[in-house]
Formats: C-alpha cells, sequence, structure tokens
C-alpha cells in the first residue's frame, strides 16, 4: 500500500510539473504573438530653426534621445489655453521654432523666446502641421529653456543663473506612445495574468491527486 501511495505521488508531481512547463512555455509563445503583431511606433523627432542657425538643427530620437526629450519637454506640459498675448516684440529677444515630429511627421510646432524680457516665453500658433484644433496662445517658459536649446545646438551664450526645471504640468503635445509608450504595464499585466494562471494550474492537480490519494487511502483500510 505504502508503495502504491509513493506511486501516485509521483504522478501527482509528474503532473504538476507537466502543467508548469506548459503554462510557462504557453504564456511566453502568447507574448512574442502580442509584440510582433503590435506595431511599433515612430521615433520622435525635432527641427529647430530660427536666429543664428544657418540650416534646420534635426535631432531624431535614434541618435540623440536626450536632446529630442529636452526639447520636447519644454512644451510638452501646455494646456489648452494660453494668454492672448504676450510679451511686447523688443522684449522678446531671439526667436526659435521648434517643430515636433512622429518619424517623419510634423506634428506640433512652437516659438520659443529663450532670452525673453522676465523668463523665457513659447507661443503657440493656432495653425499646426498636424490639423488638430487648438487654440492660440503664449505660455511661460521653463526656466532651464536656455540652456536646454544651447545644450541640444543653438547657438546661444551659456546662462549661469537657471536652474533644472520651472514651470510645468499638463498635457502632451504629440501621443505618447509616440515617445515612450506604456508598454510596461501591458508586460507587467501580462506577467501578473501568467502567474495566476500557473499557481491555479498547480493548486488544481495538487488538490486532485490529494483528493485521489484520500479516497485510496479510504478504501484501503475499510
Amino acid at each position: 500500500m505504502v508503495g502504491r501511495v509513493r506511486r501516485l505521488l509521483g504522478v501527482v508531481a509528474a503532473m504538476a510539473a507537466a502543467v508548469v512547463l506548459s503554462i510557462g512555455m504557453a504564456a511566453p509563445a502568447q507574448a512574442t504573438g502580442v509584440e510582433r503583431a503590435a506595431p511599433k511606433p515612430p521615433p520622435a523627432g525635432v527641427d529647430i530653426t530660427g536666429d543664428g542657425l544657418t540650416e534646420p538643427l534635426r535631432l531624431r530620437a535614434d541618435s540623440q534621445p536626450a536632446h529630442v526629450l529636452a526639447v520636447i519637454d519644454q512644451v510638452n506640459w501646455f494646456g489648452r489655453s494660453g494668454a492672448a498675448a504676450g510679451p511686447k516684440p523688443a522684449d522678446l529677444g531671439p526667436k526659435y521654432t521648434i517643430v515636433v515630429l512622429a518619424g517623419d511627421v510634423p506634428k506640433q510646432t512652437f516659438d520659443l523666446y529663450p532670452l525673453a524680457k522676465g523668463g523665457p516665453r513659447a507661443y503657440r500658433p493656432a495653425k499646426q502641421p498636424d490639423s488638430r484644433k487648438t487654440s492660440a496662445g503664449w505660455f511661460l517658459g521653463r526656466l532651464n529653456m536656455s540652456e536646454t536649446l544651447r545644450t541640444a545646438g543653438v547657438p546661444l551664450e551659456r546662462q549661469f543663473d537657471t536652474v533644472s526645471g520651472g514651470v510645468g504640468g499638463g498635457e502632451r503635445v504629440i501621443p505618447e506612445d509616440a515617445l515612450d509608450p506604456g508598454r510596461d504595464i501591458d508586460a507587467a499585466i501580462s506577467e501578473l495574468q501568467r502567474l495566476l494562471l500557473l499557481n491555479a494550474g498547480v493548486m488544481l492537480v495538487i488538490t486532485s491527486g490529494l483528493a485521489g490519494i484520500a479516497l485510496l487511502v479510504r478504501r484501503r483500510t475499510r
């Protein structure tokens, strides 16, 4: 009887191992299929034109990701509406126009004035490259606008009195998947579902095995 019980436990253990392996192999295969089916978002980019630039400064995420994200961070927090009027033209200083792209497709355009009196300013025209509906408006810029543009290649003198960051908050100007897709969340949810399914399968096999052993022992002891 003891030998039969041991053999039955061995069968249960083998069944549990088979379930673990089958679930573990099936989940990655499904995840791979999802990854292959999901379209790859186009890389982000920024074109900059303005004072001191003889030709457009073209920044692309595949070669200069830090500069692209830093420039986009200067404008990606603007709200839906800005101030109707900005500083006087004489107080604006040099103007730099940036065009935010997804791949080769222009999405948004802004005029930046990093040396404006009273602090950096940004202007969003009502007419945008992607024909989306928006309102023209003036916005206070981040305090590090000048240094960000200078680091990216714009011919500006270094500003020693600027600090990182500045004002901010609000919505992004281009879709999130064009810059940093939320694939980590989807992967985490998929992994959690896989683990729950794995645990449920193992518990079902163990429970069935224990029930069979209990039934066998009960019959043998009668």
